[in-house]
């Protein structure tokens, strides 16, 4: 994020706001009756007839560079896990008076991008700077649209468990971009430049929307990475699962860092697959429209019918953060 001068603690000015806020608010969407604007409260929307809500709100942390077009990543994968389609977001930015102004554009820069690039409108959110905070704060809240609703209480025994991609994206991106040296003894500078890359593959947006017809259930498998999203999915829907661990897709270069660094990849941050729950007569239909359309997609096991047993904490183990915290290389 780009250095600027010191601000005093307290929200932008409303002549930095229409520099660097209200100059970046991603899609116009015509329903959108009121939007950000200086003295607004709230945005107001004309919402479509036969439409369903869909809501989700997550902030960044653990990523440094991009982390504005992650906000908007992961926000986006929770709607469309839903089956839902991304349409009107809210920002808010807290960041140490000592970043300045030019960090705001630059991220609301990376919003506002992201964002018209999806059809999402900027509608509203919050920017200050604080000096209680040594690091920046984002974070978002995404209203979408659906036409029908994915849950788990529709999963059965035998249902098919998918997984779109390859499991590890943003943990290995977030790996790339802000420690390097931890990937210097196995990854080649172009390899992990390459995986840098990945951080544009973090959105499911596209997988959902080929799911979506054979789909009972969709689920982003971010924090604790696959099995932490396998977890979520047994214990909401009160059964078990039988998986093929080695069907589970990695990639070259996740499997060499994970043997080199001592991780589970598969409890590695996992924004950029999707897991979707299929029913047993729909599995074929779906495999073979995500194979016609060129998208990888791995079966990884079945939901059974034996209970649920309660999850124990390593289940939910996160590798990233002891990954980031781990002494320079």
């Amino acid at each position: 994020m780009t250095q600027d001068v010191s601000n005093p603690s307290g929200k932008l000015s409303p002549e930095a706001l229409s520099r660097s806020v209200f100059a970046s608010l991603g899609r116009v969407r015509p329903e959108v009756l009121v939007g950000p604007a200086v003295g607004e409260d709230a945005a107001v929307i004309r919402w479509p007839e036969g439409k369903l809500l869909v809501f989700a709100a997550d902030p960044i942390v653990g990523a440094a560079k991009g982390a504005g077009r992650l906000l908007v990543r992961v926000n986006v994968n929770d709607i469309a896990s839903k089956g839902g389609e991304p349409a009107y977001i809210a920002v808010t930015l807290i960041l140490p008076p000592d970043m300045g102004e030019g960090a705001v554009s630059h991220v609301m820069g990376e919003i506002h991008s992201e964002c018209e690039k999806l059809g999402i409108a900027i509608v509203g959110g919050h920017t200050e700077f604080n000096g209680m905070y040594s690091h920046p704060v984002l974070s978002a809240a995404l209203i979408g649209m659906a036409d029908r609703v994915y849950t788990a209480s529709d999963i059965r025994p035998k249902d098919v468990i998918f997984v779109t991609g390859h499991i590890g994206i943003e943990g290995m991106a977030i790996l790339a971009s802000d420690r390097p040296d931890l990937l210097r003894g196995v990854l080649s500078r172009d390899e992990t430049a390459e995986v840098e890359g990945w951080m544009d593959q973090t959105s499911v947006l596209d997988a959902s929307r080929l799911m979506r017809g054979y789909a009972s259930f969709m689920h982003d498998p971010t924090e604790g990475g696959f099995l932490g999203g396998l977890h979520e999915i047994c214990n909401l829907a009160g059964l078990s699962a039988d998986i093929d661990k080695a069907a589970v897709p990695l990639h070259e270069y996740t499997r060499r860092a994970s043997e080199y660094l001592g991780f589970d990849p598969l409890r590695l941050v996992a924004s950029g697959s999707l897991m979707a729950v299929v029913r047993e007569d729909k599995a074929d239909a779906a495999e073979g429209v995500f194979k016609k359309s060129g998208t990888a997609i791995s079966r990884v096991g079945r939901m059974t019918d034996s209970a649920r047993a309660a999850p124990s904490a390593p289940e939910y183990a996160e590798e990233l953060w002891g990954l980031l915290k781990r002494p320079d290389v």
